[in-house]
């Protein structure tokens, strides 16, 4: 009897240290009121649905950082990556490139390249104009920059990434072998920046995609969940680098990194081509991908056709 209320003592510590850690970091959660109502905003839509941004602000970097990964000296904060995550209803989660090349509607400002969105009106303009280009409901955000994703790959030890083939992009501060290899934060920052591509940024939101789903499943793995040493490392990375919607949570983030662990659906937006505009050369939108979001926005499966095929630098 004595050991067994000792058990439940332990028991209950155990649950209620939990609890409280899962609202401690909750609250230190940098949050952004990007999902505001606006008229014609898209109702609910069937499924879940992310809007993930990365961004190339500097602003939390010192100068040695900037030097040590290579990122430049520019100020300002742009969407160097746009992602779309939809779990549907049921079936696999799509991983959704949209190619910041993309020529579309503003709202107030005329038609740009989708990136300029973010610079416009930051995170709700995007917001807005992502769901005017979808029609479907954006339900979560998420925005990361250059000042916390570096150290949210090495707290986790490291993300384990098979080349096809090397690369070396002095801009990018980037010179790796070809070969499978563990990266750290700074390698792993320099591949989802580089674009020394034949086809440039359509190349390299293969390999951001390809990215997110190594290093979400390396998050999830039992050698981080169950290593406090590397746990509670990967939290305090996570919490200070990553930007969420005031109504978003921690518990929202779990479910999105667990969505994202196994074997999701990885495609770019389909486009319509390249076209001429006054912001230079562009993707235009087409009739594939108007098809290919009226799947999304109704939670249903996205035809093969419709879908980009393999691509990018990073292999099994």
């Amino acid at each position: 009897m004595r050991i067994g209320r000792i058990l439940l003592v332990v028991l209950l510590v155990l649950v209620v240290g939990s609890v409280g850690l899962v609202f401690y970091y909750d609250g230190k959660l940098h949050r952004t009121d990007a999902l505001t109502a606006y008229a014609g905003r898209p109702a609910n839509t069937p499924g879940t649905n992310w809007l993930i941004v990365g961004t190339d602000s500097r602003a939390e970097l010192s100068e040695q950082q900037r030097s040590q990964l290579s990122t430049g000296d520019s100020d300002g904060s742009r969407t160097d990556t746009i992602m779309m995550v939809h779990k549907p209803p049921s079936g696999r989660a799509m991983i959704i490139s949209i190619p910041r090349d993309l020529y579309v509607p503003i709202p107030g400002q005329g038609s740009h390249k989708i990136n300029a969105a973010f610079n416009f009106g930051g995170p709700q303009l995007l917001v807005q104009t992502v769901e005017g280009l979808t029609g479907a409901r954006i339900d979560h955000y998420a925005e990361i920059g250059f000042g916390g994703f570096d150290r949210v790959v090495d707290a986790v030890g490291g993300v384990t990434i098979c080349l096809d083939q090397p690369l070396n992009d002095p801009k990018a501060g980037l010179r790796l072998p070809r070969g499978c290899q563990q990266l750290n934060g700074r390698e792993a920052l320099g591949l989802v920046r580089t674009r020394a591509f034949p086809n440039a940024d359509l190349e390299r939101v293969v390999n951001q995609r390809k990215f997110l789903n190594a290093l979400m499943a390396k998050a999830t793995s039992p050698s981080v969940l169950a290593n406090p040493f590397r746990l509670i490392p990967f939290v305090n990375g996570a919490v200070n680098a990553v930007t969420v919607d005031d109504g978003d949570h921690i518990w929202n983030l779990l479910g999105l990194a667990f969505a994202l662990r196994g074997d999701p659906i990885t495609t770019t937006t389909p486009t319509g081509g390249s076209e001429y505009t006054d912001d230079g050369d562009a993707l235009a939108v087409g009739d594939n991908t108007e098809q290919f979001f009226t799947y999304i926005r109704k939670g249903a499966t996205v035809p093969e056709d419709l879908i980009s095929g393999p691509g990018g630098v990073i292999g099994g």
